[in-house]
């Protein structure tokens, strides 16, 4: 009885940090959505800055009020991390300047057979028949409704590559250095945010000037976009603690898959609150194969033999290796 409760109390966490993460996620994509589109604040880049920036200040207040306790993580390893994070933002930015909407939608499909990839080869995981099938009719729902023009060129094709693979091992890497440095999400977050938005502030404002030709420095700012600059930096702190939750309590492969839920919710909020009228019937067929993986995925992978298995157990290590 006392497993079954504790069971049970593990799924509503679970679920919990996913509606979190669903909702958060959303939300700042609209709110970004409207200052791009009502405000023509186009600095994206610099944007990103500002969340990790608006983040480095809620971890540090909590860290002050005690609510945090001090961790360590090892330069070298939060390099990395920087390096990869940094690179999947940039990367993605990049990409769909470079490359067909169409393309840059494939790209992101992609990440979740690199993500396979990375726990088969690092982590000694195996995926049953059905879990695989699953995925295969996420991605298959997915482009279905997303995937329109497909082309491609040689610049968009490296910047879609460095986009996906970049992305894939950050995520990947969440979940390894909170596994083996034992660190909460607020934890990773103190010590992540801060480098992230050192760093997107300064390159920031010359890739945003390289991708849109505007600066920053000339943008007419006014209450309305400042208000909405502040909500979105505001949403986007629950966005990436409940990333980082969402990755350390399942995998970054379990992220992909049902984090589709949020593409297929941004296509219905998208019609909902601008009007878009491209939500057909071959729309809506493709949401609902990609909510059909997902729900197999979910019982799949959740079946003895059917979740991804670890072989091994990962090593953990609260102190800095020698």
């Amino acid at each position: 009885m006392a497993t079954a409760t504790k069971a049970e109390k593990k799924a509503a966490v679970d679920a919990a940090a996913w509606v979190f993460n669903v909702v958060t996620s959303v939300g700042v994509i609209i709110v970004n959505k409207a200052l791009m589109v009502t405000y023509g604040f186009s600095f994206a880049t610099t944007l990103t800055g500002l969340h990790f920036a608006t983040t480095t200040l809620m971890t540090a207040a909590l860290k002050m009020l005690g609510y945090v306790q001090p961790s360590h993580l090892p330069l070298f390893e939060l390099l990395k991390f920087v390096f990869f994070a940094n690179f999947s933002i940039v990367g993605m930015n990049v990409s769909l300047m470079l490359n067909s909407v169409g393309f840059y939608q494939i790209a992101k499909l992609s990440m979740i057979p690199v993500s396979c990839l990375f726990e088969i080869v690092f982590d000694k995981i195996r995926y049953s028949r059905d879990t695989k099938l699953s995925i295969l009719v996420v991605l298959i729902g997915v482009s279905v409704c997303t995937v329109t023009d497909v082309s491609v060129n040689s610049r968009g094709f490296i910047a879609a590559s460095i986009a996906v693979w970049s992305t894939a091992l950050q995520q990947y890497y969440v979940h390894y250095l909170q596994r083996k440095y034992s660190l909460s999400s607020f934890n990773l977050l103190g010590h992540t945010a801060p480098a992230q938005a050192g760093t997107l502030l300064l390159i920031g404002p010359f890739l945003d000037y390289w991708l849109t030709n505007n600066r920053i420095d000339k943008y007419a700012f006014n209450f309305g976009s400042l208000m909405f600059i502040v909500l979105s930096c505001t949403i986007a702190v629950g966005t990436n603690l409940s990333q980082f939750i969402c990755i350390g309590r399942f995998t970054a492969v379990s992220f992909q898959v049902l984090g589709h839920m949020k593409t297929i919710l941004v296509l219905v909020m998208g019609f909902i609150f601008f009007g878009r009228d491209d939500l057909n019937l071959h729309v809506i067929l493709g949401m609902g194969i990609a909510v059909f993986g997902m729900i197999w995925y979910g019982n799949a992978s959740s079946k003895p033999g059917g979740k991804e298995r670890w072989s091994h157990a990962l090593p953990t290590n609260k102190t800095e290796p020698r």
